[in-house]
């Protein structure tokens, strides 16, 4: 049994990720804890590290973006940098590892880390930094990056059909215990695979 909060068609489901978006989700096993769970979303004390793949070098290597983020007004089903109309947003980001070579476009790998939990938040911080998520089909903007690539990596981009983007970790306090408590996840194998294939063809 979940909770009802979120109803019949999302019973249990305290919070969400984008479509495409691969790792940890939490769900609250009965109306008491998702309350709780909520709270801490809503305040946005829940700790969360997420991996991603990027077009070009992010400048500086490690630093946070911060700007407003609200619902575009072109096109309603995206989120954009809305000083307006939108809210506070706020992601921290590392570089782990940075790709460049003759046969690859330059790939940055980060950690990200959201101070705030806005719609689509990482994929419109880091675009609008000029650095879109590898495979993202609505913020990609990435036809300039992949021109004159291995022939390759541009099959395995034609494969992989969505964001490289992976919840990796969650960090809260348990609604029973009131202790914190911390869960990782790995990358799936379409995204271990297309960072491989990456390492690769760096030289």
């Amino acid at each position: 049994k979940l909770s009802t909060i979120g109803g019949e068609l999302r019973p249990g489901i305290v919070h969400r990720i984008d479509k495409g978006t691969s790792g940890l989700l939490v769900v609250a096993k009965n109306d008491n804890a998702h309350v709780f769970l909520s709270k801490q979303f809503a305040e946005h004390t829940i700790k969360r590290a997420y991996e991603v793949l990027v077009y070009g070098r992010i400048k500086p290597s490690s630093g946070q973006i911060s700007s407003m983020i609200g619902r575009s007004k072109f096109n309603r089903k995206k989120m954009s940098i809305n000083t307006s109309r939108g809210k506070d947003a706020v992601t921290n980001y590392k570089t782990i590892e940075f790709f460049s070579g003759k046969k690859i476009p330059d790939i940055s790998f980060l950690e990200c880390r959201l101070e705030t939990g806005r719609t689509h938040q990482i994929r419109v911080h880091l675009s609008s930094h000029g650095n879109p998520i590898i495979g993202d089909q609505i913020y990609g903007k990435q036809n300039k990056f992949i021109r004159d690539i291995d022939p390759k990596f541009k099959e395995l981009l034609d494969v992989f059909k969505r964001q490289a983007l992976h919840a990796k970790s969650i960090g809260f306090i348990h609604p029973t215990t009131k202790k914190e408590v911390y869960f990782e996840c790995e990358k799936p194998k379409d995204f271990e695979n297309l960072l491989k294939i990456i390492k690769k063809l760096k030289f």
